[in-house]
């Protein structure tokens, strides 16, 4: 695809319009008429009228200049993440809506910093052999100093409850640790994993963090190593960020991660139990087998040093005061993640990962979603709250920091509404295995609407029913979900708060986080009906005389990521 200079974007571009913004219009009003003629009476007339504001081409407008070129794959942090950012808060101005970030701002900002390698002065030996960053081996961040022997540890993991201890008694302490995949072992699925951490399971790193290790060698397990490679030198590249107010809070191993190159692999168990190419091949396999100690005459030395640097990027926060004065201190906050990924690793000569689906198709729908609140007849009781999440790629980043440092009081927030991924359709005839779970045209996947709150799952599936009639698919909506979408998107967030939630989303396919998730292969038509749903949905809990009520406990098996 064509790269267009960042420079370029004009805020303006609120006026360009898409291909597809010239469906036909008054096909569009008489579907809105006949969906309104359907709906019972159960939803205000007003309401369903405000709901048709969201339509087909203005979405598809939206995500035109979202999921461009320009905006580069939107990583978190970016100029092209910026520039979207600015994009909306051009629009909610326009709409009237009020700022909810900091300082009277529609900005939360949040600073990143990161350790950054210095490949300059950082040096590793391998039996005295100096090894080349970038050719030999890449080592994450931590800057440390250390030399010391090897034990391979297969797998690396030691699961209780399964009977599984990769270690067979071997000291680690002192050594450096090399495991195959740092991936769960095969047969195994994260619902195995209960209980604490360092009593029941221990992960790699953990282990050997806590056993006194002086780093960790990852083996890749992948059939492309060299595809491998050239990703992981891409994403340490330009990866590494971490928000500054999370490191109080979280962990800090301080443990070196050096992840080596073939050659590497090779040289490390040259003469050993295993080839290199052995190892290669059970790692890729998951078939890692029975940890044994190296060569004691073999030993790694290595002094990384590290820069470190900061950069501001941002949640994105607007509100719609609501109508009552005394529930209008109450909140119903819809989100998306407006970030992707970035560039990376080409694929067809194409290296931008523009995210149209993932999450351009939720950062539209919101905005969408704004503009039909904005211009809504009549306010509704409780006040909306409308955040676009930054770093949610990251490990969900932009929620979390909102959760941990609200904008609003916390406790005022009604329930969190989720869009993340809701443009893409399984078409008749699709046979491709990678779309094997995608939805249908008239389906959304709904995750999480009955697992804290009884009342806010009925009024879910009394608002669908009476209004559009999607195709609901719990299929997900269950704690011993083995793809562990409960833990994937910033609803995750806002449930550990105690806030019940609704979580929309189409299903994995081909294109997820490829640089082929573009702006041409959304269903426009879906996205409508679902933003549609959505608005219906927010509406009749901003106007209920009750908040929903949290009846139920989270399983526990979903209270930690």
């Amino acid at each position: 695809m064509r790269r267009f200079k960042l420079s370029g974007l004009a805020l303006g571009c609120a006026l360009w319009l898409s291909p597809f913004a010239a469906i036909n219009v008054r096909a569009q009003e008489q579907t809105t008429a006949a969906a309104v003629a359907a709906a019972k009476s159960t939803l205000p007339a007003a309401a369903l009228e405000d709901a048709s504001r969201i339509t087909a081409p203005r979405l598809s407008e939206f995500l035109h200049v979202v999921a461009s070129d320009e905006m580069a794959g939107r990583d978190t942090p970016s100029p092209g993440l910026d520039a979207t950012a600015k994009y909306i808060v051009s629009h909610l101005k326009q709409w009237g809506l009020k700022p909810a970030g900091d300082d009277g701002t529609f900005y939360q900002r949040i600073k990143l910093t990161r350790k950054k390698v210095d490949p300059a002065t950082t040096r590793v030996e391998l039996d005295g052999r100096v090894l080349a960053f970038g050719d030999d081996y890449l080592v994450a961040r931590t800057p440390s100093a250390a030399s010391g022997g090897f034990i391979y540890a297969g797998h690396g993991w030691i699961v209780k409850s399964k009977n599984i201890d990769a270690y067979q008694d071997l000291n680690v302490k002192g050594k450096i640790v090399v495991v195959s995949g740092g991936q769960l072992p095969n047969g195994l699925t994260r619902a195995d994993i209960k209980g604490e951490p360092g009593a029941d399971w221990q992960d790699p790193e953990f282990y050997a963090r806590t056993h006194g290790a002086l780093g960790l060698i990852v083996v890749p397990r992948t059939n492309d190593f060299a595809r491998w490679w050239r990703s992981r030198q891409a994403s340490m590249e330009r990866g590494g960020w971490e928000v500054e107010k999370f490191a109080s809070t979280e962990e800090q191993s301080g443990l070196p991660i050096i992840y080596p190159s073939a050659s590497m692999i090779e040289a490390l168990f040259a003469g050993e139990r295993l080839s290199g190419a052995e190892i290669l091949k059970q790692t890729t396999e998951g078939t890692a087998g029975t940890a044994f100690a190296l060569a004691p005459s073999k030993t790694l030395k290595f002094d990384v040093k590290a820069t470190t640097e900061t950069a501001l990027t941002q949640n994105v926060i607007a509100k719609l005061e609501g109508s009552d004065k005394k529930l209008k201190d109450e909140y119903v906050a819809i989100g998306a993640h407006y970030d992707h990924v970035g560039t990376g690793f080409p694929i067809k000569g194409d290296a931008i990962y523009n995210g149209a689906d993932d999450d351009g198709s939720g950062t539209v729908a919101v905005m969408s979603l704004a503009e039909a609140f904005a211009r809504s007849k009549q306010r509704p009781k409780r006040s909306i709250l409308f955040i676009w999440h930054a770093g949610e790629e990251h490990g969900l980043w932009g929620s979390k920091y909102f959760t941990m440092f609200p904008t609003v009081p916390l406790e005022k927030i009604v329930t969190q509404l989720n869009i993340d991924m809701i443009g893409r359709s399984k078409q008749p005839g699709d046979t491709n295995p990678a779309n094997a779970a995608l939805s249908g045209p008239h389906e959304v996947y709904v995750i999480g609407s009955k697992m804290m709150s009884t009342g806010l799952g009925e009024l879910s599936e009394r608002v669908n029913s009476s209004y559009l009639n999607l195709n609901y698919n719990y299929r997900y909506d269950d704690p011993a979900d083995t793809n562990r979408f409960f833990f994937r998107s910033d609803h995750f967030n806002y449930a550990q708060k105690g806030i019940p939630i609704i979580f929309y989303f189409d299903g994995v396919h081909e294109d997820y986080h490829r640089p082929s998730d573009t702006a041409d292969k959304i269903d426009y038509q879906k996205m409508e009906k679902i933003a549609r749903t959505i608005f219906m949905t927010a509406h009749e809990i901003a106007n209920a005389p009750a908040r929903p009520g949290v009846d139920k406990k989270l399983p526990a098996s979903l209270t930690e990521r």
